[in-house]
């Protein structure tokens, strides 16, 4: 992992670049530089694919005993890679600098390779993942790197989140008809009742009013009958 000989300068954990990858969303990892020495050491990271990842910082310096940590972003992609894998690579190389190097702005040829110049390089691969679920192990029993069954099924899941809520909508479309419709029944039922029984009352009224009106009047009182006349005593 070094090159230039003598004792290495920095330890980088971890040796490998491994992203959860996923479409359409950046990933990231992150490296921790540690100085193994007293000294200053100066860092620069280099890609083979320098538009497709952010590296943050790129280059700095790292204290006596100190750590530093690189965090290294892939950009969202839209599609995925062969077979999942990656053929980009990183170099990290590390060098001694004076104390009062300024950590923001190094010297141009901090990093060159002369004669004496004590530069290590540590090389690092980039490895994809495919990133799964865990916690849907009935879902997806076997776990796959492969893109085409990834992307299944995840079509699969989508097709059915969006059944399982157009159920639920149709559901509590149908309960709200159902609570309408009550109403309704009821009304027409109650009005049809209190018809007939005003129909009713009606004809009663109407016959007795019949009945009253085709009566004849009753018969005038007869002229009381005057007393029989008195005889005298003969």
């Amino acid at each position: 992992m070094t090159s230039g000989g003598g004792n290495k300068l920095i330890s980088v954990d971890p040796d490998e670049l491994r992203f959860q990858f996923e479409l359409e969303k950046p990933m990231h990892c992150d490296i921790k530089v540690t100085n193994t020495t007293d000294k200053h050491v100066a860092f620069k990271v280099k890609t083979t694919s320098p538009k497709k990842y952010f590296v943050r910082p790129n280059t700095g310096v790292i204290q006596p005993w100190d750590t530093c940590t690189i965090r290294v972003t892939l950009q969202a992609q839209v599609e995925y890679p062969p077979d999942m894998q990656c053929k980009d690579k990183f170099l990290l190389q590390s060098t001694l600098v004076p104390a009062n190097t300024d950590t923001e702005e190094l010297p141009q040829n901090t990093f060159s390779k002369e004669a004496g110049k004590q530069l290590e390089e540590c090389k690092l691969k980039v490895c994809y993942v495919a990133r799964t679920d865990q916690g849907n192990s009935d879902d997806n029993p076997k776990q796959t790197s492969d893109p085409s069954s990834n992307q299944a099924i995840q079509t699969a899941r989508a097709a059915r989140d969006s059944a399982v809520r157009e159920a639920s909508q149709l559901q509590q479309e149908l309960e709200m008809l159902k609570k309408k419709s009550q109403p309704s029944k009821a009304s027409p039922g109650f009005s049809l009742k209190l018809a007939i029984a005003a129909g009713l009352i009606g004809i009663m009224v109407g016959f007795l009013l019949k009945l009253a009106l085709s009566s004849p009047p009753p018969p005038p009182p007869l002229p009381p009958t005057p007393p029989p006349a008195a005889t005298g005593a003969e």
